[in-house]
């Protein structure tokens, strides 16, 4: 086996290796994305009962810092921010629908 095979199989490996780790990071930020949802859920119906709106920019803008403040590089920090608009708009759009399926939250 020449050198270059021996090191391409080695590159097929390892990115095999990253490609596991991907996995089981994947499979993490699923059941915490689906924590958020409960937990956002209860929100939803904690600001029904108070009177409050689903759409809370300061929150948000409060969360997004939140999670900007921990990336350690520009470049991190940019994808972060794209990544957390989405969730926090997919946990909004989420709020509204659940609080749209409840009748007794609908008839307040």
């Amino acid at each position: 086996m020449s050198d270059s095979t021996v090191n391409n199989k080695a590159h097929w490996q390892e990115l095999d290796e990253w490609r596991k780790k991907i996995d089981t990071l994947d499979q993490q930020l699923s059941s915490l994305l689906c924590e958020r949802l409960h937990c956002a859920q209860n929100i939803s119906s904690l600001k029904s009962r108070i009177g409050e709106q689903v759409l809370q920019p300061e929150r948000e803008k409060e969360v997004l810092n939140n999670v900007l403040s921990h990336a350690d590089s520009p470049l991190k920090a940019h994808a972060l921010e794209k990544i957390y608009h989405s969730i926090i708009e997919e946990t909004r759009l989420f709020q509204h629908e659940w609080k749209n399926s409840q009748p007794e939250i609908q008839a307040r």
